[in-house]
Formats: C-alpha cells, structure tokens, sequence
C-alpha cells in the first residue's frame, strides 16, 4: 500500500516538474518575442519621428506652393504635413542658436518648406532615396534635406539588438528542449511497467498511446496557462518600472504572443510524449526491467 502511493507521489511529482519546466521554456520564449515586437515597435516609432524637409524655390509661387502641399498629402508613405513659412523658421532657428541672425545678415536666408512625418515602412534608405528622387523634380522645390545618417543608425543597431535575441533565444530553445525530452522522457518511465502490462494483455498501440496524448496535450494547456501568468507578470514590472519606454501594446501583437505560446506548448508536450510512449512500445517485454 505505501509502495504504491510511492509510485503514485513519484509520477505526480514527475508530471508537475514536466509542466513547469515547459512552461518555463515558453516564458522564456515569450520573453525573447517580446522584446523583439518591442525593439521592432520601437525602430518603427524612431523612424516616424524622423523629419523630411521639402525646401521649396523662394521664386516659387503661392499656388504652386500650395499645389506641393496637396501633393504631398496625397502620397501613400506620408503620415503629416506640416507648412512652415520662411518667417516661422527664422524664429525656430533663432530660439535654437540663441541669437538674431537675421539682424545680423540683414535678410532672412530660409526658404519656405513643408515638414514630413512618414511610416516606418517608408523610412528606410533605399525608399527615402526615392521619394526624395520624386519630390525633387517637381516644380518649385529646391531641395529634399532628412539625416540620411540617423536613418542608418536607427536600421543597424535595431538589427544587432534583435540578432543578439535572436541567438539567445535559440540557444535557449536547444538546451530547453533536451532538458524537457529528458524530464518527460522520466515522466513517462515511471509509467513503462503500465504499458508493457497494456501490450501483453493485447491492447492496440493507440489505444495505449490516447490516454498518454490527452494528458499531454492538457498538460500543455496548464504549461501554457503558467507561462501566461508569468509573461503577464514581466509585462506589467516592465510597465510599471520603466514607464517611459514604450513596449507592445497593440492587442494583436499581444493575442499573437500568447496564442504562440499556448500552442507552443501543446506541440511540445504532444511531440516528446509521443516520441516517449513509443520508445517503450517498441521495447521488448524482456528488457524494460533492465532499463
């Protein structure tokens, strides 16, 4: 009576080590895809925030420069259009170097210009190469002016920070695995005397198999419901405790994480248990009290 509920204690103790330990995977890879929507949402704000300036002919006139405008808006990457006169940029480069220069050079030198905000989408090099091609050979711009170098900078080091992840969160996802075929792989040992008694009374394969994939595929449901609480978890510290950066917040992008994860760790439980439970079906009668 004591061995048995031994034996009992020993395949609780083996399911629920199994669970957490897929449910720590799966917190670990939340984590890294979740950094990575971060770093990606992050790159796409910096580069909105990023100025094309359209500097237009000082000859040009008040219609034509009006008709620029309308252009502009009517372009698909353009988010905002903002006129700004040559007077308002006087003021803005005063306030900036802290003295009159026009006083001192006795006219004001700025042309007129039209600010842009674009999507991210269109703030890389080789499509603001492009727009800047289109935008210069219309009628009354003078020049297309952006920091050519902030874009490349914003590009390179987004890349290194999400390969760096990339390769963490792989190397995570090995030595994961193979702890967690192992940890299930002893789970399932603790059951081999059960199978072997089930093969020899003549039961199918998958009629031995179907109550071990039920109860793996609920055990990656609980694996799934622990990692949850536990991304929710560093989600909320990282919001409370540096609220001035801003990480995922779009639903979608969330539901995508969270579904990922869910099913992430269904398949894995599924896939190390089925791999487990024929390991011992294939096993002769002989040699499972050898193993």
């Amino acid at each position: 009576m004591n061995s048995n509920k031994r034996i009992k204690r020993k395949v609780r103790n083996a399911y629920a080590i199994s669970t957490v330990s897929i449910a720590l995977v799966l917190f670990l890879l939340g984590a890294v895809g979740y950094l990575i929507l971060g770093a990606l949402n992050a790159s796409d704000r910096l580069k909105e925030s990023v100025s094309v300036y359209v500097m237009l002919d000082q000859k040009a006139a008040p219609d034509t420069v009006a008709t620029i405008g309308k252009q502009l808006q009517a372009l698909e990457s353009v988010k905002e259009v903002r006129f700004i006169s040559k007077d308002q940029a006087a003021r803005e480069f005063q306030e900036y170097l802290g003295a009159d220069f026009v006083d001192f050079l006795q006219e004001n030198p700025l042309p007129d210009s039209y600010e842009l905000k674009l999507d991210a989408a269109a703030s890389d090099r080789q499509s603001l190469a492009q727009l800047e091609k289109q935008i210069s050979a219309w009628e009354g711009v003078e020049e297309v002016v952006y920091q050519k170098n902030v874009i490349d900078q914003i590009s390179t080091n987004v890349n290194k920070f999400n390969l760096v992840l990339l390769m963490f969160g792989g190397a995570l996802l090995v030595i994961s695995l193979v702890l967690l075929n192992n940890t299930i792989r002893v789970s399932i040992f603790s059951k081999r005397y059960v199978i072997n008694t089930m093969k020899l009374v003549g039961a199918t394969r998958w009629f031995i198999m179907r109550p071990f994939l039920g109860s793996s595929i609920l055990q990656g449901i609980y694996s799934g419901l622990i990692s949850w609480v536990m991304l929710a978890g560093l989600i909320a510290g990282l919001h409370e405790g540096l609220p001035d950066v801003r990480f995922v917040s779009e639903q979608m992008q969330l539901a995508i994480i969270f579904g990922a994860m869910m099913v992430g760790g269904i398949l894995i439980s599924l896939i190390f248990t089925t791999f487990a439970v024929r390991k011992f079906l294939k096993m002769k009668s002989s040699k499972i009290y050898l193993y």
